[in-house]
């Protein structure tokens, strides 16, 4: 989402202090304004920009008034976070003192680019998404009180953030004494990618042409990287590939320009930011570090197609995943046209297709609905007219209100599969309550529920979507398909936080998932060494994360996408990295595949889900 959403407050002296103490973690909502009698009666004349901001992320002045405060305006904001960027022209020699600083002014600011200024003010530090949301704060001027001086003034020279200027390094380890917080450690930027940018928090910055890494987003924003070398993929993303591999090169960009006067570009992975971009630095809670455009550049379009996959053969089984982002009957029918022929031409009418966030026949509308029959015929419908085959498909509805998602919405995951190449395998008494288990002799598992839901009971599935099994047929073979959609990463603290390492409290969850499902698969391979087990789904989380070592535990399993180079193991885009969230696993029976992430959404400004399909081609 943009900086367009409303800063609302800022943090006192007091609060600003825990901060710095690293003693503020956990979610939590947008951070109040404080004030107190001591932080009103500090006060600082006369000084200079630098001396705000200071060598650490928070200001050595923060709760104090300061006046005399001067400077050339740089960028006004007349929307969202209403206020301006001044900068001193005269730099100090410290490089980790920034010379510019945000004006929050809250109503339409009054001031131009080029005007001098000097003010007063409270130095205040600002966490976007709330004191406990780890993120960095942003040092800032509230409550002004702003006298223009003279007007059409040059605006300081912006520096140029290139990829020679930016380290590798990304931040540096948090201070244990302080929870991890890097909040009170003296900037380093000529060592740190973080230290860096935040030394040139509010200045006037530009990059030359560089090469988008995120599409243009419904906020109007996108990300592009000013390191081509750093992590690259062929299609022009670049890749997230470890804990260690942040990106240092990302930059998010946004206009200053409202979009009435002036329309955001379009821009997909691969294109080019051409020209200048220039403008001031800010810090926001969806992406940190991005620089509020008063001149951008121009998008020229890098050519980037949709994927398609190969066919499986007569004899090879197909077996896709697709997360198809809250489909319901109210979607526009061109969303449902869509995704079929997505499924017919560039998945190639897979032999069975694991969908995840089919919603139910009333969508978000929260009245006690949970079956989704209506949505899944009118899916079913669409890939017929796109010329695919007539699917079958397999459920089980959710218990209303309990299994994630948006609300009302009481998504689920369902089976497609084309009945001329595959048979299901219906074995009655599966509902939402009902865990379905592995039977049978040696040599020969069964389910004793399919389809099936794992261990629904179980903790770890509260408030998630719970995995669906189903024993299906392949020229006389059976093939066991586990569809799933763990917990989501909310509440993680971003790549950006002030702790670094990050807070990842969400991976408690999805670690529990994972164990739940390898249990299972091992239950099966307990019964058959052979047995055709595929793991599948949006499995929020990458291929090096403890989620998929759980998954993986004993051998039982094997991430499919690790068969890929590592510059095509991904799946999703996020703030300009391209990642891993949704995998095929497959048994040690499984000997050989073929692999595909087939990409065709995540690297698009016009997407149909924000998540590129999975798929695998195996001989049974």
């Amino acid at each position: 989402m943009s900086s367009s959403i409303p800063r609302f407050a800022a943090v006192s002296a007091v609060v600003a202090s825990a901060l710095a103490a690293g003693l503020l973690a956990g979610p939590s909502s947008v951070a109040a304004e404080i004030t107190t009698a001591e932080a009103a009666a500090d006060s600082a004349a006369g000084v200079r920009i630098h001396d705000i901001q200071g060598t650490t992320r928070v200001s050595p002045l923060v709760g104090k008034q300061v006046t005399g405060v001067t400077g050339i305006v740089t960028g006004v904001r007349t929307y969202g976070s209403r206020g301006f960027w001044i900068q001193d022209p005269e730099a100090d020699e410290n490089p980790a003192t920034s010379e510019g600083v945000f004006v929050f002014t809250s109503s339409v600011p009054t001031v131009a680019v080029g005007d001098a200024v000097s003010l007063s003010g409270t130095v205040t530090e600002y966490v976007p998404g709330g004191l406990n949301s780890g993120n960095q704060s942003l040092t800032q001027i509230s409550k002004p009180v702003v006298k223009v001086v003279s007007k059409g003034n040059p605006v300081p020279a912006p520096v140029t953030i290139s990829g020679w200027s930016v380290p590798d390094a990304y931040a540096p380890e948090g201070d244990p004494a302080a929870g991890g917080s890097i909040n009170g450690l003296t900037l380093d930027p000529e060592t740190y990618a973080l230290d860096y940018y935040e030394s040139l928090e509010g200045t006037n910055v530009r990059i030359d042409s560089s090469r988008v890494v995120g599409a243009t987003d419904p906020y109007a924003e996108l990300w592009v990287t000013v390191k081509p070398w750093e992590n690259p993929n062929l299609r022009g993303g670049t890749v997230y590939g470890s804990y260690e591999s942040q990106n240092t090169g990302r930059l998010q960009i946004q206009s200053l320009t409202p979009l009435a006067q002036q329309p955001f570009p379009k821009a997909n992975v691969g294109d080019r930011l051409t020209g200048t971009t220039e403008g001031p630095l800010d810090f926001n809670q969806f992406g940190g570090y991005t620089i509020t455009a008063r001149t951008l550049g121009t998008v020229v379009d890098g050519g980037l197609e949709r994927e398609t996959t190969d066919k499986q053969h007569k004899n090879e089984l197909a077996v896709a995943t697709y997360n198809v982002e809250n489909l319901d009957p109210g979607d526009p029918q061109e969303k449902f046209d869509a995704l079929a022929k997505a499924v017919v031409e560039n998945l190639a009418s897979p032999d069975i297709v694991a969908l995840e966030e089919i919603q139910d026949n009333n969508g978000a509308k929260n009245d006690g609905t949970v079956a989704a029959d209506v949505t899944v015929k009118k899916f079913t419908e669409a890939i017929v007219a796109a010329g695919g085959p007539a699917y079958e498909w397999r459920s089980i509805d959710p218990e209303n209100g309990k299994d994630g998602g948006e609300p009302g919405g009481n998504i689920r995951q369902v089976f497609l599969f084309n009945p001329e190449r595959v048979s299901f395998t219906d074995r009655a008494g599966g509902d939402a309550t009902t865990a379905t288990a592995v039977t049978g002799t040696k040599g020969r598992a069964a389910l004793t529920l399919s389809p099936g839901r794992i261990d629904p009971a179980n903790a770890a599935w509260e408030a998630s979507r719970k995995p669906l099994a189903g024993e299906f047929v392949f020229r006389g073979r059976t093939v066991f398909v586990i569809a799933n959609h763990f917990g989501s990463k909310g509440g993680d603290e971003s790549i950006v936080s002030h702790h670094q390492p990050p807070n990842r409290s969400s991976d408690a969850k999805r670690l529990l998932q994972a164990q739940a499902v390898n249990a299972f698969v091992k239950d099966i391979v307990a019964l058959d060494k052979q047995a055709d087990v595929l793991v599948v789904g949006d499995i929020n989380d990458f291929e090096f994360s403890g989620t998929t070592r759980a998954l993986t535990d004993g051998g039982a399993l094997y991430p499919a996408v690790k068969s890929l180079p590592l510059s095509e193991r991904y799946s999703y885009v996020y703030q300009g990295n391209s990642q891993v969230l949704d995998q095929i696993l497959t048994s040690p029976g499984v000997h050989h595949f073929e692999y595909d992430s087939v990409h065709i959404n995540a690297e698009f400004a016009d997407q149909d889900s924000d998540h590129d399909p999975q798929v695998l081609r195996f001989r049974p």
